[in-house]
């Protein structure tokens, strides 16, 4: 039995499940050398949501941060989390953009791709694999792991061998939610080392508290590779803790051989990084969270929906939003509970609910999942869900990138021109986020301020983010809130009044594009505008007939609960 070798999620997935992703490049780099040194596997440092907080939220270039990581891991490889055809972004995107931003970041610093599909459909895996093997990259494909009535072990085992067939150097078990329990580890461990030949990663979030059992039947079924987490970024919501997985481990078959005075050190850099976060962190998320056991939901979409409903007085609805998630998991047809999937149902669901009406309000991206654009569910969807939301659109059935046009030479074109775009990652950042990269590119977005102790971040996050309810989704922050009211607080503190015919923001967001002008007639369910909120593009729809009499925002303005949209006065 060879050694158990670990890798290291502190740089993302850590601070992504217990921080909202909010680390910055100028707190990793001090401590990158100590963990250059530890012997991991690999350390995760990129992709997951590192890319969009990066520029929606930090005002850092995710590509700066990656080749300022790789200039200091000189011995581990950097590796990172690419959500196939989808990238590092919320929808699928041409070939030509998966080719480019596997290339250069393989160029940038990326030595391990690790690479899965929210739906486990292969094919949308496929060129993202080719050109990481292309490159010579070690390419890491990736089981989603989740329990329903339509997943089992063979389709795992299946979807293993497919990975195999398309040259991939590992697999790993993804359960995001804690889900795998002590004997389903052992059983998919001991399938996979069976049937396949690749190197087998198990990674595990602790939300229900079986984890680190788990690891350990995992290990006595051969697997490979352990992800793990520096014990001040451990638990809860993300992985177990490093130090006590390498401890366990020790006098075994199973010893890695890791140095723990050496993790020690780098733990207490790591105490300090937590105590500097610490108006983000949530406690409940680190947490154990046994509801998970009982309604497979990731802890995320549980714990800060409990506390910010208890801290708006609204408890009464958790309830709701709980029975709901699993409904609508099961009208999509049971896709695993990760991103984007996880975003577009727990969106859906918490929309459902407060909307008072079940799919009243639908997401675009609610609709091109029905139309079979993220790919294949695992089951059938609900046909009479699936009619409501589309009507008579077609379903495709075939690989959903087929059906997009090349688009990297446009944007890059189109940025250059309006003097943004400076190189292919400047293109690449634009392509991937068209409504926010372009004022980050420009030099227009601040830096949200964090709350420390007494040094230049001294303002609480949470005091700049006007906030109802939050949803945190694998460790992402969403605020929405159906409050739509006649008036509102100004920039000033005092109330405006608006016109009676006003149409109101449900959501927090940002128009992307206004579907109507100033003197358009609509009838009741026509898109007047299109809204990015909670990273899903909504349409905005007339909820009465009438004449657009007056349009009070521009595509780009952010928006909060409750403001006007645009005046429709009655014909």
């Amino acid at each position: 039995m060879a050694k158990v070798r670990f890798t290291e999620t502190a740089l993302r997935d850590a601070h992504q499940s217990l921080l909202a992703t909010r680390m910055r490049t100028r707190d990793m780099i001090p401590i990158a050398e100590e963990m250059d040194n530890v012997g991991y596997f690999s350390v995760e440092a990129w992709g997951g949501a590192t890319f969009d907080t990066c520029i929606r939220y930090l005002n850092e270039d995710p590509w700066e941060r990656l080749r300022q990581l790789k200039s200091e891991f000189n011995k581990t490889p950097i590796q990172m989390l690419l959500r196939g055809q989808n990238l590092v972004g919320y929808k699928h995107y041409p070939d030509d953009v998966v080719t480019k931003f596997v290339e250069k970041s393989y160029e940038n610093g990326v030595d391990i791709f690790r690479i899965f599909d929210a739906l486990n459909d292969v094919r949308n895996m496929e060129k993202a694999i080719k050109v990481a093997k292309d490159q010579g990259a070690h390419v890491q494909g990736t089981i989603s792991y989740t329990i329903s009535p339509v997943h089992t072990l063979d389709d795992f085992v299946n979807l293993a061998k497919d990975l195999e067939a398309l040259d991939c150097d590992s697999v790993a078990i993804k359960d995001m939610a804690g889900l795998i329990t002590p004997t389903a580890a052992y059983d998919l461990v001991s399938a996979l080392k069976e049937e396949t030949d690749l190197l087998v990663d198990l990674h595990c979030h602790c939300t229900s508290g079986m984890t680190p059992i788990s690891y350990y039947a995992a290990c006595q079924a051969g697997v490979d590779i352990l992800d793990t987490a520096i014990s001040p970024l451990a638990w809860g919501t993300s992985q177990p803790p490093t130090e006590s997985i390498v401890a366990a481990l020790q006098g075994t078959e199973f010893d890695t051989g890791l140095d723990l005075n050496l993790l020690t050190h780098i733990k207490k850099y790591f105490e300090n990084i937590k105590d500097k976060y610490h108006c983000i962190l949530d406690p409940i998320s680190e947490s154990v969270d046994t509801d998970v056991l009982l309604y497979q939901i990731p802890g995320g979409m549980l714990s800060n929906l409990i506390s910010q409903l208890k801290e708006q007085g609204a408890i009464d609805r958790y309830n709701d939003v709980l029975d709901e998630m699993p409904r609508v998991r099961k009208d999509m047809g049971y896709p695993p509970l990760v991103t984007p999937t996880s975003q577009i149902v727990g969106i859906q669901s918490v929309m459902n609910v407060l909307g008072g009406e079940r799919y009243k309000t639908v997401s675009n991206e609610v609709k091109e999942y029905m139309k079979g654009m993220y790919g294949k569910s695992p089951a059938p969807v609900d046909p009479e869900i699936s009619k409501e939301i589309i009507g008579d659109e077609e379903v495709i059935t075939c690989r959903p990138a087929d059906l997009i046009e090349p688009e990297f030479d446009k944007f890059k074109s189109e940025g250059e021109e309006k003097g943004f775009v400076k190189s292919d990652e400047d293109a690449l950042t634009y392509a991937l986020y068209p409504q926010i990269a372009p004022r980050f590119l420009k030099g227009e977005t601040e830096e949200e301020k964090m709350c420390t102790h007494g040094d230049d971040d001294d303002i609480n996050v949470e005091e700049s983010i006007p906030t109802e309810y939050t949803v945190d989704v694998d460790g992402d922050i969403f605020e929405v809130t159906i409050l739509p009211t006649g008036v509102v607080e100004g920039d000033d503190g005092e109330e405006v009044e608006y016109d009676p015919d006003t149409v109101f923001s449900a959501m927090q967001g940002m128009v992307i594009k206004l579907s109507v002008e100033v003197g358009d007639t609509v009838e009741i369910g026509d898109p007047i505008c299109v809204m990015e909120a909670m990273k899903m593009e909504n349409n905005i729809e007339a909820e009465k007939a009438g004449v657009v009499t007056e349009i009070l925002v521009e595509p780009g303005d952010a928006v909060a609960v409750g403001e006007g949209l645009m005046v429709i006065k009655p014909e």
